[in-house]
């Protein structure tokens, strides 16, 4: 049995789905009645009162987070698939398997894990000594119970497909081990990823799932006190953690949706931390002297183009993908903090390749437009899909593409839709000819970039053709680790010459915190309450 103390630098994470919020008229209630449990009034929300001195306290840690939290069950729905809600999970509940900063993996409830030597076999070691926050040890069937509810199609695990590729789980002792149905190259680093995590099985089997969550019960560094959805929760250190301390005893997460009110939270003292704000805002703040990271993240801002009209014709989609100046958009809108790219790997993918290149060539651009029938005096048709502050500038971002793409004799009409609005027309095929996402992958693996995003089969794909699926389709079960890379690198290669979907850039993500605190950036995007310290 081969083991994996420490798994493949190049571990990962990322995905897709973004939190329904609750009506404006219940979180103002929740915040409301959060006041009034604090001792505190809405005149307190002034820069000076006394949520200010609250937030400051040696003993707590408030952080301003961008979305809210639908879910406590971090392996059903919509929320399990949503990474910009991970960080949230991740201080409650631990995961099969962790990631450092650079992707690679870690143990986590896991501490050695492997296939056989022919791969028809996967066995674990589960940590000794671990705790649910309910006092009860950790299990090697808490761990077997969890693989098995995720792999069950009747749970409604989004990531059902991933975790049904092994069965006969069978827990003894700290061991766990089962059979593998059909080969997946990344199946532990998913252990790391979305649905990755261990829940305990005597008690979800006790209170169910409503019970869940009204009292969630996790082996992570910290405990639900308090949740309010739509509003905040509150969070108290767990002593019988098994990692290492937090430096706060007790963590406030308010859930600030608006980009500009976050920048109003820790600016004026109510909040200590936040994240995801716009990048001109960032440099002011750090100029007052707050803290903060601006580092490259496991985002790439992109145009998925659909095999309809008129992204059938090759040459329109190489036209407007090499008329996009994507330097200037990272200059300028981004303020440098983005890494022009022209594949969907980032640099510490597994599967990078920095010698495939898009060309910036108008020229060259509308002359193909020429050659396909169209020209400014006989422009081009289409509609274009964007969030408008889902990502820093994301509007503005396609607002001056569309005004590239107008140069080489396209009249594109741009469209603002909610992320949502975005997930329900993807499953269904309609996304326009050309639409804006945000594509995450935490654990850099190619299958879960251009693999998932470009092959005909996956949910998540807008462009589905024979030619690109003869190229990953073989792919997904490749025993050798060097030739399925290989097969991924030929395959975004051709993707790239043939413009099938636009990758733009590598986002960096902006956090910011007072005084006082350090908080190191994580590769995956993660905002972990428990790695944030008292400088």
């Amino acid at each position: 049995m081969t083991q994996h103390p420490q798994a493949d630098r190049h571990a990962a994470s990322h995905a897709d789905s973004h939190a329904d919020s609750q009506t404006a008229h219940h979180a103002d209630l929740a915040r409301r009645d959060f006041l009034r449990s604090t001792g505190l009034t809405l005149a307190a929300l002034g820069a000076a009162g006394p949520l200010q001195v609250l937030a400051q306290t040696g003993s707590t840690l408030t952080i301003a987070y961008n979305v809210d939290l639908p879910s406590w069950d971090p392996t059903v729905g919509p929320s399990a698939v949503n990474p910009s809600i991970q960080s949230l999970y991740k201080a409650v509940l631990s995961q099969y398997i962790d990631q450092n900063a650079d992707l690679s993996l870690k143990p986590d409830l896991l501490t050695a894990w492997g296939w056989n030597a022919d791969k028809s076999k996967i066995s674990m070691t589960v940590r000794k000594g671990a705790k649910w926050h309910d006092g009860s040890a950790v299990t090697a069937d808490d761990v077997a119970w969890s693989l098995t509810r995720a792999g069950d199609p009747k749970t409604g695990n989004p990531i059902q497909f991933m975790w049904g590729k092994i069965s006969n789980i069978q827990a003894a002792g700290d061991k766990v081990t089962a059979d593998v149905k059909a080969f997946e190259p990344a199946f532990f680093k998913w252990m790391a990823f979305l649905t990755g995590y261990v829940l305990p099985k005597a008690y979800y089997e006790r209170v169910g799932k409503e019970g869940f969550e009204k009292k969630p019960v996790g082996s992570g560094p910290f405990m639900v006190e308090e949740f309010v959805a739509g509003s905040h929760m509150k969070l108290k250190a767990f002593k019988d953690y098994f990692g290492a301390k937090p430096a706060f005893e007790t963590v406030i997460v308010k859930f600030v949706t608006d980009p500009s009110a976050r920048v109003a939270e820790v600016e004026s003292g109510r909040s200590d931390l936040t994240l995801e704000i716009p990048f001109e805002e960032y440099d002011r703040l750090k100029a007052k002297g707050f803290g903060g990271s601006n580092a490259p993240v496991t985002d790439i801002g992109m145009i998925f183009l659909t095999n309809v009209e008129p992204m059938l014709d090759v040459k329109v989609r190489r036209a407007l993908a090499m008329s996009i100046n994507k330097k200037a958009l990272t200059d300028k809108l981004l303020r440098g903090a983005a890494k022009p790219i022209d594949t969907l790997q980032a640099p510490s993918y597994a599967a990078y390749d920095a010698s495939i290149k898009v060309a910036y060539d108008p020229k060259q651009a509308a002359a193909l437009m020429k050659e396909a029938g169209f020209s400014k005096d006989k422009p081009l048709k289409f509609k274009v899909q964007t969030t408008r502050g889902f990502k820093p500038k994301d509007f503005e971002v396609m607002q001056a593409v569309v005004g590239m793409w107008k140069t080489i004799g396209v009249e594109a009409e741009l469209e603002v839709y909610e992320i949502a609005k975005h997930y329900e027309l993807r499953a269904q095929h309609k996304l326009a000819p050309a639409a804006f996402y945000n594509w995450g992958n935490a654990i850099g693996d190619p299958s879960t970039s251009t693999g998932f995003a470009m092959f005909t089969h996956s949910p998540h794909s807008a462009w589905k053709t024979k030619d690109v699926d003869d190229l990953i389709g073989p792919l997904w079960g490749e025993k050798d680790e060097a030739k399925r890379i290989a097969g991924y690198k030929a395959a975004d290669k051709y993707i790239a010459e043939n413009a099938c979907v636009i990758p733009l850039f590598q986002y960096n993500q902006t956090v910011v915190f007072r005084k006082g605190l350090s908080a190191a950036p994580h590769g995956a995007g993660f905002v972990l309450p428990q790695t944030v310290k008292k400088a």
